[in-house]
């Protein structure tokens, strides 16, 4: 889905699974190649499945529940729910199910593989875009639409404008990639990369836990998704064209990086 126009990783992703040429601003329906599923929304999301007639998950090999936002269950009613999702859990037969104390689901989702670079993952977690150290187009969503990836495989998306972030140098002893992200936060605003897929250069070759972090602090900027280039994980066609037009471009350099300090009510 070449259509000879460089694109962006967005527009590349979005052409790939939509399968049609796609630039900024285009709606595109595209199938999911995973859900993710979190405690504290499952009794919205499965009212949701409710009402469109659903009583079961397109394939239950593509999603992913997890009981970590509230845990161990704060209240009662916390803990009825919690109740509820384990039975939901049993009922849809779902396998990838990761229970209170296991661990938190966007390190799991990267870590465990649940992945896949190139394609869109949605989760009902407004980080969810932390999917992108590892190169997938990952999208936190509301319950319902949540509820509609859940009943039908596939979600609806306005292409992105992207914002290009380029690192230069070698961070010093002391400083971290969360002081990075910070400052790349300071420079673009809290509001700066509203609904924009902003791409990492130059860090492909980090951690996957640096790389977490990068792509799971663009929410705090906005973005719809935030996607580290060139990890060890993408394939070869996963890089932007030479050439692709971006809303904007901001480049850290890390040799000169001090530490960052977030002052309320500022990230």
């Amino acid at each position: 889905m070449g259509g000879g126009v460089s694109k962006t990783l967005g527009e590349k992703i979005l052409s790939r699974t939509s399968g049609r040429d796609v630039r900024a601003g285009d709606l595109v329906i595209v199938p999911v190649s995973r859900v993710m599923v979190h405690d504290s929304v499952i009794d919205a999301v499965m009212a949701g499945l409710r009402d469109l007639g659903k009583e079961h998950v397109w394939d239950t090999s593509k999603v992913c529940v997890f009981v970590d936002h509230a845990a161990p269950a704060p209240t009662p009613v916390v803990a009825d729910s919690h109740r509820v999702l384990h039975e939901w859990v049993r009922a849809q037969k779902v396998p990838t199910f990761y229970d209170a104390g296991e661990g938190v689901c966007h390190q799991i989702m990267v870590e465990e593989g649940y992945c896949e670079p190139g394609t869109v993952i949605v989760g009902s977690d407004s980080h969810s875009n932390s999917y992108g150290a590892v190169g997938a187009f990952g999208a936190g969503m509301g319950a319902t639409d949540i509820a509609v990836a859940l009943a039908l495989g596939r979600t609806w998306l306005r292409v992105p404008e992207s914002i290009k972030v380029s690192f230069s140098g070698t961070l010093r002893k002391g400083i971290t990639m969360k002081d990075a992200i910070m400052r790349v936060v300071r420079e673009i605003g809290t509001d700066g990369a509203r609904y924009a897929c902003v791409e990492f250069h130059g860090v492909g070759d980090l951690p996957q836990g640096d790389r977490i972090t990068l792509a799971g602090m663009t929410t705090e900027m906005g973005a719809k998704a935030g996607i580290v280039v060139g990890t060890p994980e993408a394939p070869d066609w996963l890089w932007p064209d030479p050439g692709a037009a971006y809303l904007r471009e901001v480049t850290i350099d890390l040799n000169t990086l001090e530490p960052q300090i977030a002052v309320p009510p500022r990230v």
